[in-house]
């Protein structure tokens, strides 16, 4: 599909779409093509599902700057709206199926696996560079213990809050 075909799809449909960028070499592709198809049957009167082959849609891709694939775009009233990319899991692409229909803002929620390796990480860096006296792995450390808790943050939320206010 060209970049004229695709904009002009867009355009007519008045549902939000649901845009999942594939590719049949993928193998994390072949992974997501199950939960999103479930998915668009159970939404399938509410939300336009459409399957974009990255391989025959160049332009698309471009157009979009999508580097990565499985990626899912997601377009309301004929405005690109919000993305992701990478495997999900389906708590995470019902999310993103709910925030299209609504309106709102989608924020993706980490496993408390994903959670565990960050904080873990985080600390073990933390650690030698402590024990090392070098400064940037412990910052390093701190960092990415932070990444595993910062969406649960009060503080974080507060700024967060006050700074997109401002934009």
């Amino acid at each position: 599909m060209n970049i004229t075909e695709f904009q002009d799809y867009i355009k007519k449909t008045k549902q939000p779409i649901i845009i999942d960028v594939w590719a049949a070499w993928c193998k994390p592709c072949q992974v997501v093509k199950p939960i999103l198809e479930k998915l668009a049957a159970e939404y399938k009167d509410r939300v336009t599902f459409l399957e974009l082959d990255a391989d025959d849609s160049p332009e698309v891709l471009k157009h979009y700057h999508i580097m990565g694939i499985p990626t899912v775009l997601v377009f309301r009233d004929g405005e690109l709206f919000s993305r992701v990319t990478g495997v999900q899991n389906e708590e995470n692409y019902r999310a993103l199926f709910e925030s299209a229909l609504s309106g709102t803002e989608f924020k993706q929620s980490m496993t408390s696996m994903q959670r565990t390796l960050r904080l873990l990480a985080g600390i073990l860096l933390l650690i030698v560079g402590i024990i090392t006296s070098t400064w940037y792995v412990g910052v390093l450390g701190a960092v990415i213990a932070f990444l595993g808790i910062y969406d649960r943050c009060p503080i974080w939320a507060a700024i967060t809050r006050k700074f997109q206010k401002k934009v």
